[in-house]
């Protein structure tokens, strides 16, 4: 099929070849009626040849031939002849009138027919006949006629008028009246075509981009044009849809009347029939229609014969096509869902939308073409599945553009001119790649060009070129006469607000389309005078059409809109905030989207421009100050915009917004907020959108990340991008880029200056595009990172490549990966990395090829130079090359390439050639070149098809090579590795610690030996056997210095075992030996014990006959004897290591008592055994009492460990009875009924024992005999039965036992299902029993109850009820046993439903002996009741009051008491409470508060609020009792002058010596007035004003006052705004304040010169001990002041530093300067970054501190390097209770340390390690060895890379152990 479009198309030649097939058919059957008609138009010669010819066609043909050739006018005659003569065929009469230049323009349409539509004619017209009457010729012509032939003419020339050249010529006389009608000649727009069958595949999938759109990744999009959209890809009878997307202003109403008159002109001829339908006038209809309806009453009605016309049309759908221009702008829901039920019927009236849909989907006029354009939005889900062919609509590109404006321009002199300014301009350039915008680039132009032919500026915005479009088009009409802006302005304002209000209440109401009421006439005249305003007809029914008047642009309403709500005085702020939002891609899947505002936001950001100000206040008639405040409105919503997140498309939006403005402060804000990351995936980019971005990116202060993935652009967006001076990492992900694009982007690089990572990844890429990138990408010397994977890059040009990235300084990592290299390439590119002074790495695994290089090596590391300077030696740092060529198919033949290349690199660190087919013969021959081979960490073998013989070469390596340290193999995983020591550390290695002594023996030279590294050999999971040990051995026996022999995973048995242990006296350095899995059975495990006395220098020995058995020795250091013979008898009979313990462990192994008597046999002849683990060994009751008999002959023993075994009752009791076999148990623990640990002392001295039983079911019936067994040892100092099920008859059977004997003991039966009753009975027995001490109760979720007893006079009797819930009859009831408890020193209630009255009740009850007594309630109503009835309720109390604490954030009220001798009775004082009448019963409660506390000598209020009246009785009450000596008054709320009342009243305290006022935000003018009363307190020794905003004056009158208040011992000034000057003065008076023992300076803003100051002065503090100085970034020059000042504060207990700003410096030198401080109990350095060095120097103090109890390093930066000196450190710090190392980098190295040093630390109660590293290895590692540590409370490892099951096995085995939060 012939492109429709051709301007030739109606050449003779070209309408003769396509009538031809057809004509010859026809003349075939009427050969002589030619050659007589032939006769008539050529020469009788000429026809003389062809009697001839016999053959009808052959004659037919050449007589055609003759006629063509003689010329138009003679086929003219011919034709026309043909046509009146002969009966033709419609088609071809058309055809052939149509090449004679016969009829109208609709005959000429009719003329060109489609090859496709020649196979048949068209039905219903019939064939005609010669006429013989009187009629003539041309009438008998006209009649055949018919009416869908005249209905055909008609379509046409109605489209012509519309759209075609009749309409074009009578639009130029009107060109100065609507210049926005889009006449200019039009140009091609830029057309990409797109699968739409991927868009079937994500109905449900919104994506980024135009919604519908296919992936770019997935789909081959292609250039098309406009003739291609109509080409068949459809089955005959199909109906096929076109959907065409574009953004708003490229042309696709244009292309759409262009196709139509084109049509019109005959260049669609496979079309009879064409209709064009505007979904904006759609909108207008109201009622139901039929297909017929639409056709003929919206678009045109036949002048006759409609419904034969109609079925015409049926019958033809193949040759109609359907145009819907805007399907966005339809305004009602296009929800298809209930379409095409039960068929559609041609006469069933239907909404638009169903007769749409059903057009689409084929149910009418199937067969049809329908063609849809939309602005991009998402498609109908009928749509997605019906769409044929998918394309967008680009626009112009930059040859288009240039066209268009020279078209525009063609008349004017300055064209050229013209064009050179928009070439000149990007910015222009880019808007004018939008058609619509290109036009009013144009007109402003061009207006600018004919008064300023020399000096144009055009404005920047599209917002600003539609205002100046504006003016100029008020302008035109006006003249220049009319005065300027501002004149022409006033003169139109009326109209142009008016237009205003029609476009936005047009948008508001879904409405484009309005009708002439709707416009007020003047607004209608000047719209329509200045071509803002387009006139059409509007058909809504079949009755006669009205003029509907509409926008020239969508755009142009939208502009208007936007305007309105900035000028008209009726829109205020909100409203302006509510309208303005990002355009969205996607609506909801079934709802319309609500507002046709594409551009509208764009219009309001460029409307709040600085450059619009003028323009807006003119038009509103508003002040500047108005004006700003609505443009402030939206730049405030932007920026509101940008903190939201945002998909990319939605950041386009804003960054468009952004640019619009010209606002460089509001780009740089946004900017900011887009988290320096702008990723776009899988949408169209344009210029325009590019220069947007640029814009915003380079108004930034920060380097960006841009990241395209998928998304369609062109060349023009590079060039645009050329000028982002901000990007740092760009990345482009799209198969379109190929070496075109390659080349563009090489162009753009050298503009980006601060690029380091450039990616192009997915493309399509070759060599040569990837060299022209390269030799771009090495001017850009800050250009760190290049990856161009997956492309198709096979030929790589490596020596000229690698030659360019070696001149790149800055360059880290290149990736080639997935490019198909082959193994040539791959070759000669490791050859010439090697070769590369800055390559560092080559990674090759099949398609992954990657190469890093180094920074220059021209500056040496500081850390190198500094180590240069302590060795006093100048050492060239070497660089380090790894070589990775993983599964490249190496085999054997490339061995020798290979060896070459390795040696060819002197400094290579680690070779892999994993995964290749070198088999042993390869292998063999690159182990022979090794030692001329430098490698410093490993090579890698594995996976090249080695057999035994090739291991063995692996092995001999050991011994020929000497850096190699470790060879790891394994036959059935393939693995073959080898690690090596690096040349400099083999030749350095440091002497052992060990002394080496020397023998008589020495002829064998051996005292010359160089020492040999030790070495590691692994040789697991390779099937070997018994027989094979012996072939091994000899190997491994030429070389003795193996510190480590794992052969696990092999089937040596137990005769392979007891063989290897024959051998192992010739593995001198043995540290460790691995059998896991080596199929031994239990006489190997005898055989393993009895080695622990043979073999003394195993240190742990750890069996497992489980799923996976484990064989695992460890070995003490040993003391090396040269002598073979003498090293053999010291090996097996002389012990070095006495002093150190063994252990055994035994796990998942079935052994029955008798095992068990002999493996106890045998382990009571091992010397020095400390520990034994049988967990997991199903003991039965039997074994565990045989194993418990030997207790005592394990004199070494300190830990018994059998865990994961079910204990019966019976066992328990066993376990409990050890107490009475052996003395030195110091511990009996049971948990869970499953889990055993005995713990033994050193000795039998007497020492703390403890039982704990927790969780093991423990009921009623089984405390006779526990309690037998206990009584049978003397009772415990701690019995814990915790989580039992004792309830309450079982706590009154076990009371009966604890009170039959005299015992010191802690009771815990937390967690037994105790009641309120059991309770009761237990304060009963606390009330009468004089040896109960202490008793906590709670029957909350914690469910504690703890009972102290004691045997010695103690005069403490505490009674603590936490969460009982009592009933008032338990209250009752508890009040009454109180009564009775007149020995009680202090009880605690807390939230126990104690109600004010039962308060009352239990004050009355509570009297005691002489002495003191301590009452504290807390109870939710504390907090409610006002201060005064807390009062009346304490004077309720007996005795005296000595103390009064109200804490109502804490919901608490606490008493102190004191009785006396002789008590006055209750009643009495009750009644004469009561005497007085209300009058004076005020003054009565004040006598008897000052009667009751006339010793009261401590008064604590906190959160309560205070008002005058009790404000009055504090100051004339309280404060001056004689007694007072403790005063505070905190985060308390009290009236402006109630608090210089009380100021004032604090002068009355004389005898005060502690006063707090925290928390109470003292004025400026409260601190002179409290100076003024710290004169009249002589005695006062704390002062505590913390968080009360005290600045530096205020701190100076402090100070002035604390200078004559010689007996203070602590001030707390935390929290406060004090700064150098108020730090200054105080640290002149610390000078004279000898008697300073604590200050408080936290949570200040002092600098570091105050820091300095302020210890200088503690300097002087002789006996300070408490340093609390924490976030006040006080920086390393304080820490090193302090660090000299500390030698004079030895008396320092407590120093708190935490978040100060200490780095390295100064936390090194104040590590070293604490050791002076011995008696430090607490240290708090964290959340300073200390460094290595300082953890280290700490840690070397540690020692010194024997009265440490808590040290917390928490944020430090502690790594697993510094946790060894740490551990060190910890274990000589006896009274350690507290460690706190989290949020640190601690890994399982740094816990296994720690871990080992926890038995060492009896004291040590919690270990804090949340927020490391710390995984599996280091988890385990701490809960084996918290087993050891009973007295350690908590490990917390809160947040920690440690399996989640593997937490909860471990937390259930100890529940010590914290994984959670809380």
């Amino acid at each position: 099929m012939q492109p429709p479009f051709r301007n030739d198309d109606l050449d003779l030649e070209a309408a003769v070849a396509r009538a031809r097939p057809q004509l010859l058919e026809f003349l075939s059957h009427h050969p002589n009626w030619l050659l007589t008609t032939s006769r008539r138009f050529l020469p009788g010669v000429v026809l003389n040849g062809l009697d001839g010819i016999t053959d009808h066609k052959v004659k037919v043909s050449v007589l055609l031939d003759l006629l063509e050739k003689a010329g138009p006018a003679t086929w003219k005659q011919f034709a026309q002849s043909l046509c009146m003569e002969c009966n033709l065929p419609l088609d071809l009469e058309i055809l052939l009138l149509s090449s004679a230049g016969e009829g109208n323009l609709s005959q000429k349409q009719e003329a060109h027919t489609d090859v496709s539509a020649q196979s048949s004619v068209p039905k219903g017209f019939a064939q005609r006949r010669h006429c013989n009457n009187s009629v003539s010729d041309k009438d008998v012509k006209q009649q055949r006629l018919d009416s869908p032939e005249k209905y055909r003419h008609l379509l046409i020339d109605s489209i012509c008028r519309r759209y075609g050249s009749r309409r074009a010529a009578g639009a130029a006389a009107q060109e100065q009246t609507q210049p926005l009608a889009f006449n200019q000649a039009f140009v091609n727009l830029v057309i990409q075509q797109s699968k739409a069958s991927r868009l079937k595949e994500r109905t449900d999938k919104p994506r980024e981009g135009v919604a519908g759109a296919p992936k770019p990744e997935e789909c081959a999009d292609t250039a098309m044009k406009v003739s291609d959209l109509f080409r068949s890809v459809v089955p005959s009878g199909t109906t096929k849809v076109i959907f065409l997307f574009g953004k708003p202003g490229t042309g696709k109403t244009m292309l759409m009347h262009w196709i139509c008159q084109k049509w019109a002109e005959g260049a669609l001829p496979q079309f009879l029939f064409t209709f064009l339908f505007e979904f904006r006038q759609l909108n207008l209809l109201k009622r139901k229609l039929t297909l017929k309806e639409l056709l003929f009453d919206l678009f045109l009605q036949p002048e006759d014969s409609p419904d034969a016309v109609f079925q015409y049309l049926l019958e033809n759908a193949s040759h109609t096509l359907i145009i819907f221009d805007g399907l966005d702008e339809f305004a009602a829901n296009m929800d298809m869902s209930s379409s095409s039920k039960g068929g559609p019927t041609l006469t069933s009236p239907m909404s638009i939308s169903e007769l749409f849909a059903d057009l689409c989907h084929g149910n009418l006029l199937p067969g049809c073409t329908v063609l849809v354009t939309s602005r991009p939005k998402r498609l109908p889900d009928f749509l997605l599945n019906t769409v044929d062919l998918l394309a967008e609509i680009w626009g112009f590109d930059h040859e288009k553009v240039e066209e268009y404006v020279s078209r525009y321009f063609h008349q004017y002199s300055f064209k050229e001119q013209a064009i050179a300014h928009l070439k000149n301009n990007t910015k222009l350039l880019s808007m004018c790649l939008i058609p619509a915008l290109c036009y009013v680039v144009c007109i402003c132009l061009e207006y600018l060009l004919l008064k300023h032919q020399m000096s144009v500026e055009l404005p920047q915005t599209m917002t600003q070129f539609y205002i100046k479009m504006l003016l100029i088009f008020i302008n035109k009409q006006q003249g220049e006469h009319a005065g300027g802006e501002e004149a022409q302005l006033n003169c139109n304002r009326k109209a142009i607000l008016g237009l205003c209000d029609l476009a936005l209440k047009g948008l508001e109401d879904k409405k484009l389309i309005f009708y002439v009421g709707d416009i007020p006439e003047h607004v209608k005249e000047f719209a329509s005078l200045h071509g803002l305003l387009t006139v059409f007809e509007v058909k809504t029914n079949g009755t006669c059409p009205e003029a509907g008047y509409a926008f020239v642009h969508l755009s142009l309403q939208e502009f208007f809109a936007a305007l309105c709500l900035m000028v008209s005085k009726r829109v205020d702020k909100n409203y302006l905030k509510k309208k303005f939002s990002l355009k969205s891609k996607w609506t909801l899947k079934n709802e319309a989207k609500t507002e046709f505002m594409e551009s509208f936001h764009i219009f309001l950001s460029g409307l709040s421009s600085k450059e619009c100000r003028t323009f807006l206040m003119l038009l509103a008639e508003k002040d500047e100050a108005w004006v700003q405040d609505k443009q402030d409105t939206i730049l405030q919503s932007l920026k509101k915009l940008a903190a939201t997140h945002l998909t990319g498309p939605k950041v386009i939006e804003l960054c468009h917004c952004t640019f619009e403005t010209q606002d460089l402060k509001v780009a740089q804000h946004i900017g900011s907020l887009l988290n320096f990351k702008y990723e776009f995936k899988n949408f169209r980019l344009t210029p325009l959108d590019m220069s947007a971005l640029v814009f915003v990116m380079n108004s930034g202060q920060h380097l960006t990340y841009l990241d395209f993935a998928g998304c369609l652009m062109d060349v023009d967006c590079l060039e645009v991008l050329a000028g982002c001076e901000n990007v740092e990492h760009l990345s482009f992900r799209s198969r379109r880029c190929g070496d075109d694009f390659a080349a563009a982007l090489s162009k753009s690089l050298q503009g980006m200056g601060s690029l380091k990572k450039l990616e192009l990844t997915g493309g399509s890429m070759t060599a040569e595009g990837m060299t022209n990138l390269v030799q771009a990408s090495s001017q850009c010397l800050q250009l760190e990172e290049i990856n161009l994977q997956d492309n198709r890059i096979r030929d790589l040009e490596v020596k000229r490549v690698m030659d360019l990235f070696s001149r790149m300084e800055k360059l880290k990592k290149i990736d080639l990966s997935s490019n198909n290299l082959s193994l040539n390439a791959v070759l000669l590119l490791a050859k010439e990395v090697v070769m590369c002074q800055n390559a560092t790495e080559l990674r090759v695994r099949k398609d992954t090829v990657i190469i890093y290089f180094s920074a220059p090596s021209g500056k040496v590391p500081r850390s190198l130079h500094l180590r240069w300077e302590e060795k006093k030696e100048h050492v060239t740092p070497t660089r380090h090359v790894k070589l990775c060529l993983q599964d490249c198919s190496l085999s054997s033949q490339h061995a020798e390439e290979i060896i070459a290349i390795l040696q060819s690199c002197p400094s290579l660190s680690e070779v892999d050639l994993s995964g290749n087919k070198l088999g042993d013969e390869g292998c063999s021959c690159l182990l022979e070149s090794l030692t001329w081979i430098s490698i410093s960490k490993q090579l890698d073998l594995s996976q090249n098809h080695l057999s035994v013989n090739g291991i063995c070469s692996l092995l001999k390596s050991v011994n020929t090579c000497q850096k190699v340290v470790e060879v790891q193999v394994s036959l059935c995983c393939e693995t073959a590795v080898l690690r090596f020591t690096a040349d400099r550390e083999f030749a350095s290695l440091p002497p052992r610690e060990e002394p080496v002594f020397s023998t008589d023996d020495q002829q064998n030279g051996d005292e010359n030996q160089t020492p040999t590294a030790s070495k590691k050999i692994r040789l697991t999971d390779s099937r070997f056997q018994a027989s094979d040990l012996e072939k091994l051995c000899a190997v491994l026996k030429e070389c003795n210095s193996i510190s480590e022999l794992d052969l696990s995973y092999n089937h040596l048995g137990d005769e392979g075992l007891l063989q290897l242990f024959r051998f192992l006296p010739n593995l001198k350095m043995l540290s460790s030996l691995k059998l896991n899995d080596n199929q031994i059975s239990l006489n190997s495990v005898f055989f393993l014990a009895q080695s622990l006395s043979t073999l003394e220098h195993i240190k742990t020995m750890n069996l497992s006959l489980g799923h996976m058995q484990v064989v695992h020795l460890t070995f003490w250091e040993r003391i090396r004897v040269r002598n073979t013979s003498r090293w053999r008898s010291s090996f097996l009979a002389h012990p070095k290591h006495e002093a150190k313990g063994r252990c055994f462990r035994l796990k998942d192994c079935r052994v029955g008592p008798e095992d068990v008597t002999r493996l106890c046999h045998i382990l009571a002849q091992c010397p020095q055994l400390t520990e034994i683990d049988l967990s997991g060994n199903s003991l039965s009751d039997q074994s565990i009492e045989r194993l418990l008999s030997f207790l005592p002959y394990l004199c070494h023993l300190t830990l018994l460990s059998i865990r994961n075994t079910t204990f019966s009752p019976r066992c328990m009791v066993l376990l409990i009875n050890s107490f009475n076999l052996c003395e030195r148990i110091r511990m009996v623990e049971l948990r869970s009924s499953e889990n055993a640990f005995l713990h033994l002392g050193a000795s039998t001295r007497s020492q703390k024992t403890s039982c704990r039983l927790t969780d093991c079911a423990i009921g009623q019936g089984q405390i006779d005999e526990l309690c037998r067994v206990l009584e049978q040892h003397g009772w415990l100092a701690e019995v814990d039965l915790s989580r039992n099920q004792l309830g309450d008859e079982g706590l009154r059977c076990l009371l009966d036992h604890f009170y039959q004997v005299p015992v010191t003991c802690s009771l815990n039966l937390s967690h037994n299902r105790i009641s309120q009753d059991g309770v009761l009975h237990l304060i009963d027995a606390f009330a009468t029993s004089g040896n109960t001490t202490e008793v906590q109760v709670s029957l909350c979720s914690k469910a504690t109850l703890i009972i102290k007893f004691t045997s010695r006079d103690d005069p403490r009797k505490i009674l603590r009820l936490a969460e009982c819930n009592f009933q008032p009859e338990h209250l009752e009831k508890l009040c009454l046993l109180l009564e009775k408890c007149t020995g009680l020193t202090e009880y605690i209630s807390s939230n126990n439903n104690m109600t004010v009255q039962a308060a009352e009740r239990l004050l009355h009850s509570l009297r005691k002996n002489p002495g003191p007594l301590k009452i504290s309630i807390e109870e939710p109503w504390v907090g409610k009741e006002s201060v005064t009835n807390l009062l009346e309720l304490a004077v309720q109390a007996c005795g005296n009051i000595t103390e009064i604490t109200i804490c109502k954030d804490k919901t608490l009220f606490q008493l102190g008491i004191k009785f006396p001798r002789c008590l006055e009775k209750v009643e009495s004082v009750v009644s004469r409470l009561h005497l007085y009448k209300p009058g004076i019963k005020h003054a009565c409660f004040y006598q008897r508060v000052r009667e009751k506390c006339a010793q009261l000598q401590e008064l604590r209020w906190s959160h309560v609020e205070l008002h005058n009246d009790e404000a009055e009785m504090l100051v004339r009450i309280l404060l001056p009792l004689p007694e007072l000596k403790k005063f505070g008054l905190t985060s308390s709320s009290i009236m402006p002058t109630g608090i210089d009342y009380l100021i004032t009243g604090l002068q009355n305290c004389q005898a005060i010596e502690e006063l707090n006022l925290g928390y109470m935000e003292l004025s400026s003018a409260a601190i002179p007035k409290l100076v003024l009363g710290f004169r009249e307190m002589p005695s006062l020794k704390r002062l505590i004003l913390n968080h009360n905003n005290i600045s530096n004056d205020g701190c100076s009158r402090l100070t002035e006052a604390l200078r004559n208040m010689h007996y203070v011992e602590e001030i707390n000034l935390s929290h406060n705004n004090i700064g150098d000057p108020g730090l200054m003065n105080l640290a002149a008076v610390l000078l004279e304040m000898q008697n300073l023992k604590r200050i408080d300076l936290s949570g200040n803003s002092p600098s570091p010169a105050g820091g300095e100051k302020l210890m200088e002065a503690l300097a002087y503090c002789k006996h300070i001990e408490e340093l609390l100085l924490s976030r006040n970034v006080f920086g390393d020059r304080t820490a090193v002041k302090l660090a000299l000042c500390l030698p004079h504060m030895t008396n320092l207990r407590i120093l708190h530093l935490q978040n100060n700003n200490i780095g390295p410096a100064g936390g090194m030198e104040l590590a070293r300067a604490l050791v002076v401080c011995g008696l430090l109990e607490e240290i708090s350095l964290s959340e300073n970054y200390l460094g290595e060095g300082s953890i280290h120097a700490l840690s070397e103090g540690l020692p010194c501190f024997e009265h440490l109890r808590k040290i917390d390093l928490k944020l430090c930066g502690v790594t697993d390097d510094a946790s060894k000196s740490l551990s060190h450190g910890f274990r000589q710090c006896p009274s350690m209770e507290e460690i706190i190392l989290s949020w640190n980098a601690l890994g399982d190295g740094g816990a296994r340390e720690l871990a080992s040093a926890l038995p060492g630390m009896e004291k040590l109660k919690m270990l804090d390690l949340e927020k490391n590293r710390i995984g599996t290895r280091g988890a385990t590692k701490l809960a084996e060895e918290l087993a050891k540590c009973p007295e350690i409370q908590f490990i917390r490892l809160w947040d920690n890379p440690v399996p989640r099951d593997l937490a909860e096995n471990l937390t259930s085995q100890d529940p010590r152990l914290c994984f959670s939060f809380y």
